[in-house]
């Protein structure tokens, strides 16, 4: 059986050529997560006689092996073309909350999200995730799309440096005549934006491409230092130089973080080990299918009732790659809405994902490659894709109360809260809370009662203080 065939490329309206840049596409789109990844968790993993630069790099091998792992889950099993890996946020989570915050262990917490890795597996494996993700109200799944297209304009923009943290008014618009890095971004953006909007096949791909170039051009032409426009990886953290430590001599064995978490399972405090289970649980589920559902929706995948079908199949894939992950040293792996990029290029079946994974497994000898893309020419795509994805506000019935409510909350509690569960969680409360005032109890069923009132409690969790 050839390519076309396994992957049902004809019935997709596809071919190889448009599955292989959409798999490029989404790859750069996510390859910054193999650096920012391994410099998070590095914060909380403190692997004995080894200093910051090789566990860096052990994690990096862990990040890209498991993000593998799960795409190809992704590819072969669900034939979707989402890209996976570990989660933003999610990491930070295990290691300023749980490790640092809480006291936990590294090895404890690497216990904790293989658990959770181990129960997904089993609810997936039973129908039950998807059965729990169809309760979600049809407000709420058409909403998710433009309220994940703000979530990335919002990082996005902040990552290239054009929006900034205000002490006064929480968020403004950064100093971009003062900084190289983000006029080489804005340039970046408006030749992407228009690359795209004249129609042009791979214009994300260019626009990063290009303004990559225009920083290293920028660099080689001195007019700007190094730090301003170039990866913090490949700095000299003493002199400011170019240094190519960080991937020229790479720490390829990660023994010591294989099977680390088998330790972290012995003498736990059972009712903390929970409490962190819980909330890396909460969170991925509803992570996972915010992204799923939006992702879904922007590329056409959805039925009339807004479901992805035969959802258990991406879900499962980011069980596995979540379990795997813990076993090789990283944490919760996620589906990720920088899928949407390859989406919009056109990819719609696992030949994408597929892409995606071999190169994720090409980083591991292509490191320096990687390594020389800027953070805020990666971060373009996520503005492009966010402006595309608004679109999504035109499918909710904003004169129904109920609609409005549950909908504008789920778009705006995103970016607002800095997470895709928030939104998601608070577009599922209202909606049978407001249907109750308006006396349509009928609409509402009696699983998304209790969905709503268990992400109460969540809420009451997070919020209350007790994860430290």
């Amino acid at each position: 059986m050839g390519v076309t065939e396994y992957f049902e490329l004809e019935a997709h309206d596809t071919d190889v050529g448009t599955e292989t840049i959409a798999g490029v596409t989404t790859f750069l789109a996510m390859s910054y997560i193999i650096l920012v990844n391994p410099f998070i968790l590095a914060n909380a993993i403190d692997v004995p006689g080894y200093d910051l630069v090789p566990t860096v790099q052990m994690i990096a091998i862990a990040t890209i092996l498991a993000s593998a792992v799960a795409i190809f889950v992704m590819a072969f099993y669900a034939n979707r073309p989402f890209g996976l890996a570990p989660g933003m946020g999610l990491n930070a989570f295990f290691a300023f909350t749980v490790v640092l915050g809480m006291g936990v262990p590294w090895q404890t917490a690497l216990a904790a999200v293989f658990v959770e890795g181990v129960i997904f597996i089993a609810i997936t494996a039973i129908g039950a995730r998807e059965a729990i993700i169809r309760l979600f109200p049809e407000p709420v799944k058409f909403a998710v799309g433009a309220g994940i297209g703000i979530f990335l304009l919002f990082i996005g923009l902040q990552e290239m440096a054009i929006v900034t943290a205000d002490p006064a008014t929480m968020v403004a618009l950064g100093p971009i005549a003062q900084s190289p890095a983000a006029l080489i971004a804005l340039a970046g953006l408006l030749l992407t934006l228009m690359l795209w909007a004249r129609g042009v096949t791979g214009a994300i791909i260019l626009g990063i491409v290009a303004t990559t170039a225009m920083g290293w051009l920028a660099y080689l032409a001195n007019l700007a230092a190094p730090a301003e426009i170039l990866p913090e990886a490949l700095l000299n953290e003493e002199t400011g130089e170019l240094s190519f430590a960080v991937v020229t001599s790479p720490q390829y064995d990660i023994t010591p973080l294989v099977g680390a978490f088998v330790e972290g399972l012995r003498d736990v405090d059972p009712v903390t080990f929970a409490l962190v289970v819980f909330t890396f649980f909460f969170v991925d589920f509803f992570d996972t299918a915010g992204t799923l559902i939006g992702v879904s929706q922007f590329g056409g995948f959805l039925d009339e009732e807004g479901n992805l079908p035969e959802m258990d199949k991406p879900l499962m894939a980011d069980a596995v790659g979540t379990t795997f992950g813990a076993m090789v040293g990283t944490s919760t792996v996620t589906t990720y809405i920088e899928s949407s990029t390859g989406v919009e290029e056109g990819g719609r079946t696992g030949l994408t994902a597929l892409v995606v994974g071999v190169l994720f497994l090409v980083s591991l000898v292509a490191i320096p490659l990687i390594a020389m893309i800027p953070a805020y020419a990666s971060f373009i795509a996520l503005v492009v894709v966010g402006i595309i994805m608004l679109q999504g506000v035109l499918d909710i019935d904003w004169h129904d109360p109920a609609w409005a409510v549950s909908g504008g909350l789920t778009i705006t509690v995103m970016p607002l809260t800095y997470s895709i569960a928030n939104g998601l969680a608070a577009g599922i409360i209202a909606y049978p809370l407001i249907k109750a005032a308006t006396g349509d109890f009928e609409d509402v069923s009696p699983g998304q009662w209790v969905i709503a009132a268990a992400l109460v409690g969540y809420f009451y969790v997070y919020t209350s203080g007790m994860l430290g």
